[in-house]
């Protein structure tokens, strides 16, 4: 619980808007019936009418087919033998580097949106079984690939986007479809976090925007599954902390706009999840960070954020920080110069950390004559950098 005794008095902070983006739900997708009815000899397709589960995989129908699948590999034959030719063959699919060559054991199916199901044939769709032993070898190729993380990243976004295809086009909604999808969503979080470590590179501006839209199409996907599979007033052992998942992603300033506020979103979701530690948690952080109230927006996060809520939030603290610094700085009394001590314990940052996030902002620091390093106010240099903050840790103290 949160210890909010003893009020810290706010330092001059200014409230800040409030972020917008959220997706909305969708209708519940039926759930494929245990016994498959009889179908033609000729055909393993049959259509029922449903709407699309994963927005990756549109039909443009509300009548669709969908397929049992019959591949017994990480990739189809056909497209293997295809890549090989075109040399299209990523750099962890080459068999003994050759950039011409692979196998059955190191070629995953690529995404592909252009192919609709009346295209395909069973024998290039997954199955469940293969489907999550796939996952299982891109998820320990993230834990030990010596590749740089940005090329790992690349080959797994793309070929988790083909399983999660793979499972739509199959109308797979079971208990592993639901595992599935947690482990792609904890993939795409852990990439939120070493993506935004690399700020110098522009190149990766654009790849940490795809990943955090692609989290937040995984997490849709995940809550139209566990609202499928809802019984009475309970929850899945996890489900109150991946919606809390969503709710932090709206710390940040930049993620992709899905759907109506946060708030209207709020009024969608059961009683059971609104009232969970993980959601009280999520949303009084984003309240806290509303109301420029950072003291108890770092003391709360710092006492009780799961590691993969920690996770989510990092890549967001140093635009908080900087939010934070802009106001000591708008507010403070210019013959007071305010003492970064004092800010790094509020902001949980280490002293260095802090005069550094100054600097990237145009702000000067300067020595008082006891040596303690302050940060002078009233300065109207400051400015957020182009290439974006550093991204610094939670510092414990």
């Amino acid at each position: 619980m949160d210890r909010e005794t003893n009020r810290p008095k706010k330092l001059g902070f200014r409230p800040s808007k409030a972020p917008n983006p959220s997706p909305s739900s969708s209708s519940p997708v039926r759930l494929r019936p245990r016994e498959e009815t009889k179908r033609d000899s000729t055909s393993s397709i049959h259509e029922r009418r449903n709407p699309v589960l994963d927005e990756d995989e549109e039909t443009g129908s509300p009548i669709f087919s969908y397929l049992v699948g019959t591949c017994p590999d990480m990739c189809p034959a056909k497209e293997r033998q295809q890549r090989e030719r075109l040399r299209d063959l990523s750099v962890f699919e080459r068999l003994h580097g050759d950039p011409s060559r692979t196998s059955s054991k190191l070629a995953v199916k690529k995404f592909c949106r252009t192919m609709s199901n009346a295209e395909l044939q069973e024998v290039e769709i997954r199955p469940l079984p293969v489907l999550r032993s796939t996952l299982k070898y891109l998820m320990n190729l993230v834990d030990t690939s010596d590749q740089p993380f940005e090329v790992v990243h690349d080959f797994v976004f793309d070929r988790t986007r083909s399983i999660r295809q793979d499972l739509t086009r199959q109308n797979i909604l079971d208990d592993e479809a639901i595992c599935m999808y947690e482990e792609m969503v904890k993939f795409h979080i852990e990439s939120h976090k070493k993506l935004a470590m690399c700020y110098t590179k522009t190149d990766l501006a654009s790849l940490c925007y795809l990943n955090t839209e692609q989290l937040m199409k995984c997490l849709a996907t995940l809550f139209k599954l566990f609202d499928i599979h809802r019984r009475s007033s309970s929850l899945y052992k996890n489900e109150a902390e991946f919606y809390s998942f969503y709710v932090l992603l709206h710390l940040g300033g930049k993620i992709p706009q899905m759907g109506s506020s946060l708030s209207l979103w709020y009024r969608k979701l059961t009683l059971s999840i609104l009232q969970s530690n993980e959601m009280r948690f999520s949303m009084t952080l984003i309240r806290y960070s509303q109301l420029g109230n950072f003291k108890r927006f770092f003391t709360r996060l710092e006492a009780e954020a799961s590691d993969l809520q920690l996770c989510l939030v990092e890549p967001f603290l140093s635009e908080i920080r900087a939010r934070a610094i802009s106001y000591v700085n708008h507010s403070g009394y210019k013959l007071q110069p305010y003492p970064l001590k004092h800010l790094s314990d509020v902001l949980r940052i280490k002293e260095s950390e802090l005069e550094e996030l100054c600097h990237v902002c145009g702000l000067e620091t300067t020595m008082d004559e006891a040596g303690m390093k302050t940060l002078p106010v009233k300065q109207t240099s400051f400015s957020l950098p182009k290439l974006g903050l550093p991204v610094h840790s939670l510092s414990t103290f």
